[in-house]
């Protein structure tokens, strides 16, 4: 029997109120970047860390549970202002761990487009905004590779993380 290849990427799809630009400066501003955070833990002292150029880094310490936290971030391969932001998810000594380089993390893609609706039937009205994450693995991955970081648990990780941008982007409104 052929074995199935491990899929290498998943995508999360959201709805907001709030405009692409709100939606932008969620990702990009440390001020604004606190939706991140795990809500159940304690915040973490040291300062989110955003160097918002390609080849700059944006960093932060989640904290995951009381043994366990972690640097983690990533560093800018593409931005477009209100539109996209494109970065190798990881962070030099953190998870994942850049250290050994680039070409071993996986890529996300944030893509920040017009919501189109008239506002019935649960229907974002014109104004809001539709943020796709695309994380993508490592192309040389080998389907073993590929399936111990879904094993990981990382697409439950983003979709947990993503939802808790919902609330916050949409308090921040169209700013």
């Amino acid at each position: 029997m052929a074995e199935v290849a491990t899929t290498r990427e998943f995508t999360i799809r959201k709805r907001f109120a709030a405009s692409r630009g709100a939606l932008y400066r969620a990702w990009t501003e440390p001020a604004r970047l606190t939706w991140f955070f795990n809500p159940d833990q304690p915040r973490p002292h040291e300062p989110i860390e955003v160097d918002l150029r390609v080849g700059g880094a944006w960093r932060l310490r989640m904290v995951i549970d009381e043994q366990t936290d972690y640097l983690t971030g990533g560093v800018y391969r593409e931005i477009v202002p209100d539109r996209r932001l494109v970065f190798v998810w990881g962070a030099v000594g953190g998870w994942p761990d850049l250290t050994e380089g680039l070409g071993d993390a996986p890529v996300v893609t944030v893509d920040f487009d017009d919501a189109e609706g008239d506002g019935r039937d649960g229907d974002v009205a014109d104004g809001g905004a539709v943020m796709t994450v695309t994380v993508t693995l490592p192309a040389h991955f080998g389907d073993a590779d590929a399936r111990r970081w879904l094993d990981y648990g990382i697409e439950g990780g983003w979709r947990d993380t993503v939802a808790r941008l919902v609330p916050a982007a949409d308090r921040q409104g169209r700013n």
